[in-house]
């Protein structure tokens, strides 16, 4: 640890720039540690996350699986999570106050449910360590100095530092700044959203739910399998999620126009469904098809599908024809519709793009190309799927980096 007293300034007043301002403040208590942040209201994405209850990680305890949830920068992670994970996040909130619960699906949140217990305690964590929050100060220009930088701010002050940590998310306003320091930016396009399906046969069945479907994109080759909602405007729900963040580049390339394609009952084989129809048949050979379902499926939808396979819905059980069975099996198996856009995930606005992951040194958070600056959260070219992992990221990086930030005069 060096014996002067260096200046550090973290760029960003989101998850990622608190929690690394307050673990270099931790870490160098003697050295000076600025925050700034270009809005008014710092932590703006943790008070909307979660619907306002903030998802603040992700009860996943094994760093090999933890990766896994990660379409970009899981194997860069893979190092860092066994050095702070969802568990050390636990451990840190509650040592300071905030109790935190994890729901059936694995997701966390304080069990206040509300993100206001983090903000402020992430607040009060940073005052008690003497950061020095400023607000409403944007960042214009970086410059290198000889030793340390110059930040040019957005009311023409200058500020000197020794190190940098930037945390800024995915603000395009930055990049340009660190592509003149020397790093390659991955062009960002817009990651977890739902599909618009502005020509599908079942927006009105808005609210319907399957707990259990296949989505792919045939096409391009992905596919998830999870809980699914029908919207007004299309499909939403963590299968579609999940898909939309693991295919978002080539979802892009495509400008968001083409097929999906959904099993409704994944855990049925083929002959599994086929067997439950024959047998269902058989037992009410007087009742009409569309007049209740044979399978774990919601009525309105069953009826829905129904109508896809061409099937009247009055006609009974025992007149199905082996034609019409085929059909149904096809609808409840392989239902085909068209994307034609997408809509943001409520507020929660995520990116994939960003620091290319191989300039940075995933030990510390320092760049290899430009030393003394360092990278926290989704500045880099790293996303998770929806559940607490996007913060997962932001606490383990930044914690790493704030504790790095010191290491070497």
């Amino acid at each position: 640890m060096p014996t002067k007293e260096l200046t550090h300034v973290i760029v960003g007043g989101g998850a990622a720039g608190f929690f690394g301002a307050i673990a270099c403040a931790q870490f160098y208590p003697s050295h000076r540690v600025i925050l700034i942040e270009k809005t008014r209201q710092p932590l703006a994405k943790v008070r909307i996350s979660g619907g306002g209850r903030c998802n603040v990680t992700h009860g996943c305890f094994d760093p090999a699986l933890l990766v896994k949830n990660y379409p970009r920068g899981g194997p860069e992670l893979r190092g860092p999570f066994s050095r702070f994970q969802p568990k050390d996040t636990i451990q840190w909130f509650e040592s300071r106050g905030v109790q935190l619960k994890t729901e059936e699906d694995g997701r966390m949140f304080p069990t206040t449910d509300s993100s206001e217990t983090i903000i402020a305690c992430l607040q009060a964590e940073a005052r008690r360590l003497g950061v020095q929050i400023r607000l409403e100060c944007g960042v214009q220009q970086i410059d290198r100095l000889e030793e340390g930088f110059r930040l040019t701010l957005s009311n023409e002050e200058e500020l000197t530092c020794d190190r940098i940590l930037i945390a800024t998310g995915s603000s395009s306003k930055m990049y340009p700044l660190l592509e003149k320091l020397g790093h390659t930016i991955v062009p960002l396009v817009p990651s977890l959203f739902t599909f618009n399906l502005p020509q599908s046969p079942l927006t009105d069945l808005a609210g319907v739910s399957v707990p259990l479907a296949q989505v792919k994109l045939t096409k391009l080759g992905f596919e998830q399998t999870g809980p699914l909602l029908i919207t007004h405007w299309g499909l939403s729900g963590p299968a579609v999620l999940k898909l939309s963040a693991w295919a978002a580049r080539e979802l892009h390339a495509l400008d968001y126009q083409t097929d999906v394609v959904i099993n409704w009952l994944p855990q049925l084989t083929e002959e599994a469904l086929r067997q439950a129809l024959s047998q269902h048949k058989q037992a009410n050979p007087a009742k009409q098809i569309g007049s209740e379902a044979p399978v774990n499926l919601p009525k309105q939808l069953w009826k829905r599908l129904v109508q896809l396979a061409g099937i009247e819905q009055e006609l009974r059980w025992s007149t199905l024809s082996n034609k019409h069975t085929q059909a149904l099996i096809n609808q409840l198996r392989a239902s085909t519709f068209h994307i034609q856009g997408k809509t943001t995930y409520k507020q929660e606005f995520v990116t994939c793009g960003g620091v290319a992951l191989e300039e940075v040194n995933f030990k510390t958070m320092e760049s290899r190309r430009c030393p003394h600056l360092f990278f926290a959260g989704e500045v880099l070219n790293i996303d998770g799927i929806t559940g607490g992992f996007n913060f997962q990221n932001a606490w383990t990086t930044s914690w790493i980096a704030g504790q790095s930030m010191g290491i070497s005069a």
